[in-house]
């Protein structure tokens, strides 16, 4: 697999200096994006979807960023598009992290043109015409995503008949399309995983306004209920044996799908680092008689150890991502190197937004201040795939070489 390197190169702040990188944001700038942030603290405040930030991403085109240039799009790698995620989520987390569930799908039908697939190319066209696309992966009595499910899928005369309940439907008000999976059990020889896009207006669809969580709340990741829906077969984009991972379209999807998560909560303690470092610049104390908390020893330590823990963070999600676009062969280990990726940069956002809190003091405690908004969003980064424990397990036996297709325990 060979792939042009046009990787942007990063600043500490996750700020890319690619020129293709620049282009991508050049109608998101700090006084737009600003708009963003306002909108952020109202919409979590009110438990409301940014309707008005998505209009913004669309009319300049972002929501395409992954198409190819050829059918309209902005033909943006996902090192670009993962970049760019992270400066939306200094601003705008949920909506950074909504908007990335559309962009795995955009960049995964990419990359399936781009390996001469174009059975996604429907995908493709859809974005640039407007379409928003959500992930219907989540469901209950599932840990293993993706690769095994509790939807049921009976194939019919053109297509399939689907049951099930998906949850963490992200842009539940705005969806078009939301890409499930779903076990035809119909041989019970040879089960398959069937992956394919549901519209909204398909008979038997109810999406349930039902989000009211702890954080990410402008995200309004709806579940869907799904009562023999029909998926036609031009919608189905793949069929996978039932526990098998062996397939590029999940390989793409993965990388596509954690590399942004990962560098949506990248962002948010981005932002975490900036909220630390103009308060410790501008608290003073009577003990401290001139001068500012920056000159304390031990609030310099704690600035310190929030860099060094997001430079490490950053480090996997970012070659994660480069390593990709540069066309690096790892094989087996990308199996690795997915969930550790997405797992260390949201154990060091997590920890760095931490911190925050002690260096910006009780105030971060009050509803809406910044930092206690960020605190909640960042808590959501380890209900992504692959989960704490999932991580672990999939890490674990890969490195003492457990043969995958062994009975689980």
């Amino acid at each position: 697999m060979t792939i042009t390197d046009n990787t942007p190169t990063s600043d500490t702040d996750g700020t890319a200096t690619n020129p293709g990188y620049a282009e991508l944001l050049a109608d998101l700038g700090d006084d737009v994006l600003a708009h963003f942030r306002r909108r952020a603290a109202e919409s979590d405040r009110d438990n409301t979807y940014f309707h008005e930030d998505l209009a913004v991403l669309r009319s300049v085109g972002y929501l395409a960023a992954a198409v190819p240039a050829e059918l309209g799009g902005g033909g943006r790698t996902l090192s670009e598009v993962a970049a760019a995620q992270r400066r939306i989520a200094r601003f705008a987390p949920a909506t950074a992290l909504a908007t990335s569930m559309h962009h795995y799908w955009v960049g995964l039908a990419a990359e399936m043109e781009r390996f001469g697939d174009t059975s996604c190319r429907w995908i493709l066209e859809s974005a640039v015409e407007g379409a928003i696309f959500a992930a219907g992966h989540a469901e209950r009595g599932n840990d293993a995503p993706v690769i095994m499910s509790t939807s049921i899928a009976v194939p019919v005369e053109g297509g399939y008949r689907v049951d099930g309940h998906k949850m963490f439907g992200s842009n539940g008000p705005a969806w078009d399309y939301l890409g499930i999976h779903a076990l035809d059990a119909s041989d019970p020889t040879d089960p398959q995983i069937i992956h394919g896009f549901v519209h909204r207006d398909s008979e038997g669809v109810s999406v349930l306004p039902n989000w009211d969580t702890l954080g990410m709340r402008a995200s309004q990741s709806y579940d869907t209920v799904m009562e023999s829906v029909f998926i036609p077969t031009d919608k189905i984009a793949r069929t996978i044996p039932a526990g098998s991972d062996a397939d590029l379209f999940l390989l793409a999807m993965n990388v596509w799908a954690l590399g942004l998560i990962a560098h949506v909560y990248l962002g948010t303690a981005d932002r975490a680092l900036e909220l630390a470092v103009e308060d410790a610049n501008r608290k003073s104390s009577v003990a401290i008689p001139g001068i500012t908390y920056a000159y304390n020893p031990m609030i310099q330590h704690r600035i310190a150890e929030m860099g060094l823990i997001l430079d490490a963070g950053a480090a996997t999600a970012e070659r994660l991502v480069a390593d990709w676009d540069r066309g690096v062969d790892h094989g087996a280990a990308w199996g690795v190197r997915i969930p550790a990726a997405k797992w260390n940069a949201v154990e060091a956002a997590k920890r760095v937004v931490d911190i925050a809190l002690d260096v910006s003091g009780g105030a971060a405690m009050f509803r809406g201040h910044e930092l206690e908004r960020l605190y909640r969003d960042v808590r959501c980064g380890g209900f992504h795939p692959a989960n704490d424990a999932l991580t672990h397990e999939t890490i674990g036996k890969a490195l003492l070489g457990i043969d995958p297709t062994r009975p689980r325990w």
